[in-house]
């Protein structure tokens, strides 16, 4: 009786003990979690925004916690774990130029565009046949439609609706083609394309507007600068360029700030252009001939190699939000945990009055290259280079170039 006497009441201390310790631990953890909100309502007061919170105790691993700035769009989400579009051989098309049959979306489909119309969502995709070189930009590209009643499951059209022709625009096209679209809506509806004009035979390319009333039959209408500010554009490189865009429900219709539409363009230094009519664009300059660069590399980021524009950007309450596509340098300059040459998405925030005052800027990749089909392709660093942004059932979707050979898609849900 006796020692069952001690044992139990040996029992009782250590229970005891027990309890006291995870009274202590929940006493540490509440105090832990209030010190944190402290510290972050200073950071918010102070306009500091830290991307991330590392809590340490002793005994346990360290706890990071990401952070999310309230003007980002994200976390964003695969929708699905594979290609939404993919080549098809099968595929055949009379080229005007060549008057030959092609099979024009052979090799690769990627970098696509989207508008939601009539309640579903509908992507023009860059598509390259199998002739030329077998190199990038070895190929003719045209652009493709497909339809899809919840996003991610496609039918396309058999032919291309948008490619190289005997029209005025063909010494700008072709041999080459028509590369990496954005869309738009225009407030009286109808629709915008910026797009790519490459041409191997000039060693040129451009920034070609196009227009059209049901994203089939298009009008093309020559490069976004030609004529602007006396011409002294009219012979630059340029390319990717999205226009401003304010959410009308289920729609991305092109906004007017201060009486003009904008849009920013470019790669390796992110500009901004103006216009009265989204035809005729005027470049935003710091002086003549030197344009207001927005966006540049930041050493040691994902972006040290160079930002380039990628979808429609986004008017929004706290601001412009703009997904750019962000390419990592090779060597010291690169950051670390992401192979050189890799793209992945990145956003920054303007000001919704002033368009070329950049208030925000992530620190670090909010999607990058993870699956193999992001991975694998004829650009073997990765990509998923971001040129489509939707507002579709009560969410945002994102449609994406995967290594420049298909094309993939992630969701983010509303603030």
């Amino acid at each position: 009786m006796e020692a069952a006497t001690v044992e139990g009441a040996h029992w009782q201390r250590r229970r005891n003990g027990r309890r006291r310790r995870h009274l202590g631990l929940g006493m540490r953890f509440a105090l832990g979690w209030c010190a944190l909100l402290g510290l972050l309502g200073v950071l918010v007061t102070r306009g500091q925004q830290p991307d991330r919170i590392t809590l340490t105790s002793k005994g346990f691993a360290p706890l990071i916690i990401p952070l999310q700035s309230q003007w980002e769009l994200g976390p964003w989400t695969r929708a699905l774990q594979q290609p939404v579009i993919m080549p098809n051989a099968s595929s055949v098309f009379t080229d005007p130029v060549s008057g030959a049959p092609v099979h024009w979306e052979a090799l690769h489909t990627f970098n696509p565009a989207a508008v939601v119309r009539d309640g579903k969502v509908f992507v023009l995709y860059r598509a390259e046949d199998d002739s030329g070189a077998m190199a990038i930009g070895g190929h003719v590209s045209r652009l493709g439609l497909a339809v899809s009643a919840d996003g991610t499951h496609f039918d396309r059209m058999p032919q291309p609706v948008f490619y190289p022709a005997k029209d005025a625009q063909q010494s700008r096209e072709s041999p080459g083609g028509v590369e990496d679209p954005r869309l738009v809506e225009r407030p009286e509806g109808g629709y915008v394309l910026t797009y790519t004009q490459w041409s191997r035979t000039r060693d040129s390319y451009s920034v070609g507007i196009a227009t059209s009333d049901d994203l089939v039959h298009w009008q093309k209408r020559g490069p976004a600068f030609l004529g602007a500010l006396g011409g002294r554009y009219d012979a630059l490189k340029y390319k990717s360029a999205g226009i401003v865009t304010r959410r009308a429900g289920e729609k991305l219709v092109a906004a007017r700030i201060n009486g003009r539409y904008w849009m920013y363009w470019g790669e390796i230094h992110v500009g901004l252009a103006t216009s009265e009519d989204l035809v005729h664009w005027t470049p935003v300059e710091d002086a003549p001939s030197k344009t207001k660069v927005l966006l540049e590399a930041r050493q040691g980021m994902a972006d040290s190699a160079f930002p380039e524009t990628g979808p429609p950007p986004l008017l929004t309450a706290g601001g412009i939000v703009m997904l750019y596509n962000a390419k990592n340098a090779e060597g010291l300059g690169g950051v670390a945990g992401l192979q050189p040459g890799t793209y992945s998405v990145e956003e920054a925030l303007f000001a919704a009055d002033a368009p070329g005052t950049m208030l925000a800027r992530t620190k670090q990749p909010v999607f990058q290259p993870e699956l193999p089909f992001e991975k694998s392709g004829q650009y073997a660093a990765g990509t998923t280079f971001a040129e489509g942004l939707v507002w579709f059932k009560g969410k945002w979707w994102m449609y994406y170039g995967c290594a420049d050979s298909f094309v993939g898609v992630a969701t983010a849900p509303a603030h």
